[in-house]
This record gives C-alpha cells, sequence and structure tokens, in this order.
C-alpha cells in the first residue's frame, strides 16, 4: 500500500496526505519516503500489529468491521502479518503532522496513541505545526466531528477555513 501512495503522491503532488486508522499508518510509512508537505492522521492505529496478532482467529480469512463500509468485511491474515512489521513509532515524522484522535476510540486505545505523541514530543524532532488534538467522547469513526476535521485539513493545507 505504501509503494501505490508514494506514486500517487509524486504524480499528484497533494498540499496534505489525509489517512484514517490503517491509512493513517500508511501516510506516516508514506511521510518517511515521499515529497508530502503535511499530513493529518484520524484515529491512527497505533500499535495496532502487536495488538491484533496476538488475537486473530485461525484461519486465512480474519473478519474485522471496516468502519469505511460500516460491515464487517474478510481481511487475508498476511496483511495482519505484513502490517505488524511496519514500524512508523519509534520515530517522528518529518512533516508537520496533525493526529486528530477520539478519547473514546473504541479501535484504538486513546492512551497508546497520546504515549506514541508524547515519546515523539520529547525528542523534539517534531515539525513546527505538528499537534494531537484529541476529540473529548470522540469514537473510532470521528463522524460526528467531520467539520473540525475538515477545518484541520484545510490549515494542514494552508488554506484554514477551506478557502484556497
Amino acid at each position: 500500500m505504501a509503494r501505490v501512495a508514494f506514486w500517487e503522491a509524486k504524480k499528484h503532488m497533494p498540499a496534505v496526505v489525509v489517512g484514517s486508522s490503517l491509512g493513517a499508518v500508511v501516510a506516516l510509512e508514506l511521510a518517511r519516503t515521499a515529497p508530502i508537505p503535511a499530513a493529518v492522521l484520524l484515529a491512527p492505529a497505533l500499535g495496532f500489529g502487536q495488538r491484533w496478532t496476538e488475537k486473530l482467529p485461525d484461519g486465512d480469512l480474519v473478519p474485522m468491521f471496516h468502519f469505511g463500509q460500516s460491515r464487517v468485511v474478510p481481511i487475508h491474515r498476511r496483511f495482519f502479518e505484513q502490517i505488524s512489521k511496519v514500524d512508523v513509532e519509534t520515530d517522528p515524522p518529518r512533516i508537520p503532522t496533525v493526529v486528530i484522535m477520539g478519547t473514546a476510540d473504541e479501535s484504538v486505545p486513546y492512551a497508546g496513541v497520546a504515549a506514541v505523541w508524547e515519546r515523539w514530543e520529547v525528542s523534539g524532532a517534531l515539525p513546527p505545526g505538528s499537534r494531537l488534538v484529541a476529540i473529548p467522547g470522540g469514537d473510532h469513526g470521528l463522524v460526528a466531528h467531520i467539520a473540525r476535521i475538515a477545518d484541520e485539513i484545510a490549515t494542514a493545507a494552508g488554506t484554514p477555513g477551506g478557502r484556497p
């Protein structure tokens, strides 16, 4: 996924890359290699590999709830095995990054994401403009907070208020 995202980023030169959940992990990996100016990460699935590979049921296909489709979809076990080897948490992103995280996320524990963010802040290596935006009571989908998310994306893209 990161390779495809890399070529798409080079082709389209986005002002900001936005990723949600596992897509945020892809965006973090992309930020290491592609010429993107900023990232907005919604409920990033940090610690995903460690949490999930231990809990995987037997079988090749693993049923997972897909928030974008609002239904359970089968995911190949190999996906989980591969994603568990991706390390996007050790070093802070090199580009301005905004993480938007609900404090009541049922899929990705807020405390884990906040702990990673705190390590990144303490390192002193987060670029200016990077921040963690906590949404009190927000869940994993964050659909009740679309306006706030849109504002954060517009600001990260350099167009506060959503106007170029």
